[in-house]
């Protein structure tokens, strides 16, 4: 990586501070880093990594990337939560145009170039894009098919894709710091899904969220069943504790998985009686909660046949597994969240 000199920076150009939470990710943390640095934004910058106490090597990477160059600042994040590094980074951010970034993603070379041209010209709080999941491996690519896919994720334009103008949340985002300011930065008892509260509170306070197609983030999806299933089971904790904090500021699409859960585990109960009735010489009549579980497995199906089509056998079959991963994950994650069974969860696992 070679010596940058911040006196080459173009003084014309709104200042930019790119904020990254990282906690043991050396997996993929150099490649999110060098997509900041490959930007063709000439403005003045600055790359904040909020650095987690990781144990997997990636202290020492970040402080080799650090000593590199000159743009890159390194801060503690204690806690090592998303949210607390965030605001750890907004905090220390000299410039007035904060743009959020996940180590597993990388941005495009236009990508902050794009977002403030789209800041000025809106007079949006925040402006984002897509995120663009692509794998590497089958696995990978299965996941990503389930993430920017209707039957995956749901249908937000920040997965699926839509037409540029005002939306309810985008990926990552790229924000005014007086706006994050205005309404108290990320809320740090909130561990996932923190975007989408910020954002419902710049909405609240009379801002514009603005969702733009041109800003699209490749994103590298969990690398295995275990990961992934760790990573929805957690996110829909957070969203389950979202709907109950705010139930007015929550969509239908996102009660669909739960209610799917509760009704398929219904169903196979249900069956397990009607196998009972059965065996004890009555009317099985139970086994009509069969038909529950069996249309969820007909959809995944018919998903898989729609969606992975011309994609491969290997990520078809992998489909298969994915999906309902996702689906079964998310929805007890959130039912759990509803519970409020979230915070005591957060507790035991820090973060």
């Amino acid at each position: 990586m070679p010596e940058h000199h911040p006196e080459t920076a173009s003084p014309s150009l709104v200042g930019v501070s790119y904020v990254m939470p990282v906690l043991n990710d050396a997996t993929h943390v150099r490649a999110a880093v060098e997509s900041i640095l490959a930007q063709d934004y000439s403005g003045p910058v600055e790359v904040l990594i909020a650095l987690g106490p990781s144990i997997d090597g990636t202290n020492e990477l970040v402080a080799d990337l650090a000593s590199r160059d000159a743009r890159i600042r390194v801060l503690e994040n204690e806690a090592g939560s998303t949210p607390a590094g965030l605001n750890i980074g907004i905090r220390a951010a000299q410039y007035p145009v904060v743009v959020r970034v996940d180590s597993h993603s990388m941005l495009p070379i236009g990508y902050a170039r794009i977002a403030v041209e789209t800041l000025e010209r809106t007079g949006a709080d925040n402006v984002g894009g897509i995120m663009d999941a692509r794998g590497e491996t089958p696995f990978e690519h299965a996941v990503a098919l389930a993430y920017t896919t209707r039957v995956g994720l749901g249908g937000s334009a920040f997965h699926v894709g839509g037409d540029e103008g005002p939306a309810e949340t985008v990926y990552l985002g790229v924000f005014r710091r007086e706006a994050l300011e205005r309404v108290g930065l990320f809320d740090e008892t909130i561990k996932r899904g923190q975007d989408w509260e910020l954002n419902r509170r710049l909405r609240e306070t009379g801002g514009t969220v603005w969702f733009t197609p041109e800003l699209a983030v490749t994103y590298r999806p969990r690398s295995n069943f275990d990961r992934l299933a760790r990573q929805m089971l957690s996110t829909g904790l957070w969203r389950g504790e979202l709907a109950r904090r705010f139930p007015a500021a929550n969509g239908i699409r996102y009660f669909i998985p739960p209610l799917m859960v509760v009704g398929v585990v219904l169903g196979l109960l249900a069956g397990i009686g009607g196998v009972i009735q059965a065996l004890a010489g009555a009317t099985p009549w139970l086994l009509v909660g069969l038909a529950i579980p069996f249309v969820y497995l007909l959809f995944v199906v018919v998903a898989t046949l729609v969606a992975a089509r011309g994609r491969g056998a290997s990520t078809a079959a992998r489909f298969l597994v994915v999906l309902p991963c996702i689906h079964v994950s998310w929805g007890v994650g959130f039912v759990l969240g509803y519970l409020s069974l979230t915070s005591n969860i957060a507790r035991h696992t820090g973060r």
